[in-house]
């Protein structure tokens, strides 16, 4: 069942698209032992409530790693051939970042390189924020365009590439 996983797939889509549950569903019926890095942090409780319901909609048969800022360094040290990692989600990911004064070309940098190493199957998740108006105050404006720049490293460098809209997936590359 392995063969029909990408070594990397990365699944873009906008806010309750069906991204996790598309990622969760190609890691699922792989066979592979289950893991997954959640880059969101419980900022408040309706935050905390969607990070509870996402952990109770993954079930058991997954090991939870939580990791807000040093992703690549997680990835490297839980990689492994027989081994499905999902991680959800870069934008969040980039949030934790910006907020933490992260030099984040260099992250995203450090993630694109390693990404073609990887020995574990890797499908990771992130918000299309590009695709709306222009966001009228300057720090939304430089997360847009952070997002799209690490949307493009990634992508460049994933085996495959999924747009989702209304849970329906859109294959882009691969």
């Amino acid at each position: 069942m392995t063969d029909l996983l990408s070594n990397s797939t990365l699944v873009l889509g906008g806010a309750r698209s069906g991204k996790s549950r598309f990622a969760e569903n190609l890691i699922t019926s792989s066979g592979l032992e289950r893991h997954y890095i959640a880059t969101g942090r419980a900022w408040d409780d309706e935050m905390q409530a969607r990070i509870d319901q996402h952990k109770a909609d993954r079930g058991g048969s997954w090991t939870t790693h939580e990791e807000p800022l040093d992703l690549a360094e997680r990835l490297k040290a839980i990689d492994g051939a027989g081994r499905a990692i999902i991680v959800d989600c870069l934008t969040l990911w980039l949030t934790n970042l910006m907020m933490e004064g992260r030099d984040i070309a260099l992250q995203a940098a450090a993630l694109a390189a390693w990404l073609p190493q990887a020995k574990a199957k890797l499908v990771i998740v992130s918000n299309e924020v590009g695709l709306g108006i222009v966001p009228e105050n300057r720090m939304a404006r430089e997360f847009r365009d952070h997002a799209g720049r690490l949307h493009q490293m990634i992508a460049a460098k994933a085996d495959e590439v999924y747009f989702i809209a209304a849970g329906l997936p859109l294959k882009m590359k691969g």
